[in-house]
């Protein structure tokens, strides 16, 4: 075949390079540049003995027009002095785990581990292929190999057999298999134990086997095609480093993990009380009411809207007396009509340049009319939009939403965007970036003027590493043509919440009802609402939120809808010591918080292809309804064994697909056995109450095995985590021949929730123990709910109960058969 042929088949780039030869290399530190007999060269940067950073540059400079945006640590691990040996037909480099060989003749890399097997290979010659400022890269592609990641991505979770584009697109409606969307993570994990993160802002493409059975690709039409090799024992190994290279993701506030609502026309003053009133007077648990883009006087000068809003202050004081806090929308924009913030921006020089003319871009915008778009690249911008940022937060707002950040209308077909001239580059390098720009300044400025504070923000339009500085949601979903057909929707938001935990933002919500759609009759969307609530609590965030003036309050949905929607919610508070816990390590570790089945169970193969279920955590799986309908769901229950979380006794068996009965009260939800499930009562909002007990739910396991949690508690306002000032409480609850040793061991780091709270012990048992012991003295039985140091049995529930005051002090608790 004619290398023409090769080039129009493998690249479509005319005048691309052939196959190359590798001829020399230059040692510096833990750099090793290899040299060819063309003008490119390749460069490897020993990051870590796991992570390599892979940069070929088809001109042989190695410069770059602007540092990574998303990468803040190169130096995972000291890796000590890298040795380069020259063998007759190729250079290796070995670390601890890896086997790095890069071939001569022609250059191949390929990357086995340290038991020699091949994990990740150049396919043949074609590695790399330039042609022009556009790099090409083919991979191997195994028979049995699949792929996950990308961030938020409609379709299936495995990518296999499917291409995507990184261009952060406004996308309203979008449908199950649209792509691009708002957010831009090219890193994705292989089943063969290694990820690819592509440290490119450009309109990258990845295509995973739709070209050939043999070969993988991805590719950039400009910048530097520098990427990062990340090899892992499993999927969380290779997440966890990935976080290692992009930034921890911050912690919210812990009011932010409980329930908020919102709608597109939420703008008043008087609305925002009697929303905020009702939900009290129905007593469902709410903590956050959202304000949309009308609020404002002018966007974006973040004033009140006259008329709209009379006593600001005051509105927002009443809403924290009820516990409520409010989020402002931002747009990125500032319009011109009648709005002095257009004129002094544009004398400032603040706006994005159009490169034909040097004036301030002239942006069509879907509110307000024609914008300036803000330069967030240009230093001395960040001062002068935190000050106007700063009004509303000085009134007592709680934190922004950071909406169409892209910016909006910016979609691959809007090439005149592409004249827009930011203060560090060109838009087509910036655009995947400048959502990440605008939420940078938007939490350092909030830092800088709240010191102590947890910001609070939620990101539409973003870019890998976006997790230092804001929580996400999945865009404008639902079907816009008929809402009452939005179930498709429903059930891909599933995967594309996942996707987004993969992508490295753990904190994240689905906008409850669908967001798009006109909703005139209520009782007919009333199932596809109920069941999107039943799985929208389970997000770690959890909005309802939909277009225009379509109110989604529950009871605008009928009585047995509000009853259904209540206890959902009420269960989300409930498990917020829980769902807290985890968002402590997923600050720690940047694993997510609702995780694919694939990820905890990697080698169950029919986990692999489940995209509609999730583990919350790691101890619960939930499988939420998501057809019309549908009363009996069909769950896949991993190996082990699984109790039903909601009548907390039914055990099933593990490896296989079981029926589960789900009218429309119920959310199939799961437990794995010898799990420990903290919960605290219903309350209104977050910690309506400072000393409310903990229940401690233990499912215990087989003898001469634990069930054990550790419960993470900390100030949940403040920014003391980051100095681990927290507390944690450890339960461990071991299974012996007699009955059950149960350890409670506090520890407090400058942290304590409570001196004046109980411990709830929840036990799952087959039979009535003949006692209970507490630090070695009998507790007293009593019927009903025990009371302290007392216990209590419950026949039908097989529940032995046992309340004890947490003096934070270890305590023994034994029961005995």
């Amino acid at each position: 075949m004619t290398k023409f042929l090769i080039i129009g088949i493998l690249l479509l780039l005319p005048g691309a390079t052939s196959a190359e030869d590798c001829i020399s290399y230059v040692k510096s530190g833990k750099q090793v540049t290899f040299n060819t007999n063309t003008a490119s060269r390749l460069r490897l940067d020993i990051v870590s003995s796991s992570v390599v950073k892979i940069w070929y540059d088809q001109n042989g400079s190695f410069t770059r027009k602007n540092e990574s945006f998303a990468v803040i640590n190169t130096t995972l691990e000291d890796v000590g002095e890298v040795n380069v040996n020259d063998e007759p037909s190729c250079y290796e480099i070995f670390t601890s785990k890896l086997r790095i060989r890069v071939n001569k003749s022609p250059m191949q890399v390929q990357i086995f581990d340290k038991w020699q097997k091949l994990v990740y290979s150049d396919f043949k010659e074609k590695g790399h292929l330039s042609a022009g400022k556009a790099v090409k890269a083919h991979k191997v592609l195994r028979p049995d190999e699949q792929f996950f990641g990308l961030g938020e991505k409609t379709g299936p979770l495995n990518r296999r057999g499917r291409n995507y584009k990184m261009w952060n697109s406004d996308r309203p409606c979008y449908s199950v298999n649209e792509d691009p969307l708002a957010k831009s993570i090219p890193f994705f994990m292989s089943s063969y134990r290694y990820g690819i993160f592509l440290d490119n802002t450009y309109k990258s493409e990845f295509r995973f086997g739709s070209e050939s059975e043999e070969y993988y690709s991805f590719e950039a039409p400009d910048g530097a095609f520098v990427y990062y090799f990340i090899y892992g024992k499993d999927y969380r190994d290779i997440q966890q480093q990935y976080i290692s290279l992009t930034g921890k993701p911050i912690m919210p506030p812990k009011w932010a993990l409980g329930f908020a609502q919102s709608r597109g026309l939420y703008t008043k003053e008087k609305q925002a009380l009697e929303i905020a009133s009702e939900f009290r007077k129905r007593r469902i648990p709410c903590d956050i009411i959202y304000q949309d883009i009308g609020w404002t006087q002018h966007l974006q000068d973040f004033n009140w809207r006259k008329g709209n809003y009379s006593d600001p202050k005051g509105m927002l004081k009443t809403l924290g007396s009820q516990g409520f806090k409010m989020i402002v929308s931002q747009d990125p924009v500032i319009s011109q009509r009648d709005n002095p913030q257009w004129t002094e921006a544009d004398r400032l020089g603040y706006f994005v340049k159009d490169v034909r003319t040097g004036k301030s871009y002239d942006m069509p915008w879907p509110w307000g009319g024609n914008c300036g778009v803000v330069d967030f690249t240009l230093p001395r911008v960040a001062d002068w939009w935190g000050k106007y940022q700063q009004k509303p937060l000085d009134d007592g707002v709680s934190g922004f939403w950071t909406d169409m950040g892209e910016p909006a209308w910016s979609n691959e077909e809007d090439i005149d965007r592409l004249n827009m001239k930011h203060h560090i580059g060109m838009h087509d390098e910036i655009h995947n970036v400048y959502g990440l720009t605008w939420d940078k300044v938007v939490k350092e400025q909030f830092e800088k003027r709240n010191p102590g504070k947890r910001v609070f923000q939620m990101t539409r339009s973003a870019y890998a590493g976006l997790q230092r500085y804001a929580f996400g949601w999945t865009n404008d979903s639902g079907n816009g043509n008929d809402v009452l057909d939005g179930w498709g929707q429903l059930e891909n938001q599933v995967a594309v919440g996942i996707s987004a935990g993969l992508g490295g933002i753990p904190f994240w919500t689905t906008d409850i009802s669908g967001y798009c759609g006109d909703i005139t009759d209520y009782p007919a969307m009333a199932e596809l609402y109920t069941r999107w609530m039943q799985f929208g609590v389970f997000c770690p965030l959890s909005r309802a939120h939909h277009e225009g003036d379509n109110a989604v309050e529950p009871w605008m949905f009928g009585d047995i809808v509000e009853k259904n929607a209540k206890a959902a919610i009420e269960l989300k508070y409930q498990l917020f010591p829980y769902l807290y816990t985890y968002s402590r390590k997923a600050h720690d570790t940047g694993l997510p918080i609702t995780r694919g089945l694939f990820m905890e169970y990697p080698n169950d193969p029919e986990a692999l292809k489940i995209d509609n279920q999730f583990m919350f955590g790691e101890e619960l799986l939930v499988a939420p309804v998501l057809k019309k309908g549908e009363r009996v769901k069909r769950v896949y229950l991993p190996e082990g064994e699984w109790i039903d979380f909601n009548d907390k006794k039914t055990e099933y068996l593990g490896g296989q697909l079981v029926p589960y009965k789900a009218p429309l009260n119920t959310i199939p939800v799961f437990v794995r056995k010898g799990s420990v499930i903290p919960m605290m009562p219903v309350m209104q909002y977050i910690h309506e109450q400072k000393d409310y007990p903990v229940t401690f739910h233990i499912f215990p396991n087989y003898e001469d095995e634990k069930a054990s949690f550790t419960l993470y508690e900390d100030d949940g306002e403040n920014q003391d985590y980051l100095e681990d000032i927290y507390s944690v409480t450890r339960l461990v609850c071991s299974t012996v021949a007699s009955g059950l040793d149960i350890v409670i061991t506090p520890e407090d780091k400058g942290f304590v929730q409570s001196e004046n709270r109980d411990f709830i012990l929840s036990i799952l048992l087959e039979e009535k123990p003949s006692k209970v012991s507490i630090e070695g003295k009998e507790a007293a039985f009593t019927e009903g709910t025990a009371a302290q140091l007392q216990w209590s049995w419950d026949e039908k529930s097989k529940k032995c109960t046992v309340r004890l005051p947490d003096t934070r002090t270890q305590k023994v608790i034994t029961v005995n058969n």
